[in-house]
């Protein structure tokens, strides 16, 4: 069973928008190959997020294309699998949480410097 932590990692390093998760999830409950028209329709974003999230999941061995250009999910390994498995699970249970992973993961810049002004009790 992969560890709370690995999975958290996982999210911070492997998306970076909701629209990547979005994508990925799609494509494994939708198991076969899906045309990029097709996704647009199924997740009712423009062409460039679903563009810009499907190259960011095959760059991270998350989904694949074949030569007529059409995406499939296809883990890179049974780790993978195993990680997105876990990152499905926590996203049904907090949807929040998960979200708060991505954007951290993907503006580590903003998020240290909002961690500046916040208040703690000394």
């Amino acid at each position: 069973m992969t560890s709370p932590e690995n999975i958290a990692r996982f999210i911070s390093a492997s998306f970076r928008s909701v629209w990547s998760l979005e994508l990925l999830l799609l494509l494994k409950r939708q198991p076969g190959f899906h045309s990029r028209d097709e996704l647009i329709g199924y997740l009712r974003g423009s062409e460039l997020v679903v563009a810009q999230a499907l190259d960011s999941l095959v760059a991270c061995g998350l989904a694949v294309i074949d030569e007529a250009g059409q995406a499939s999910y296809l883990p890179a390994s049974a780790d993978l699998a195993l990680l997105v498995d876990g990152t499905e699970d926590l996203y049904a249970r907090k949807p929040d949480f998960v979200r708060r992973l991505i954007v951290a993961g993907s503006a580590p810049g903003l998020n240290a410097f909002a961690e500046a002004f916040r208040l703690r009790k000394d």
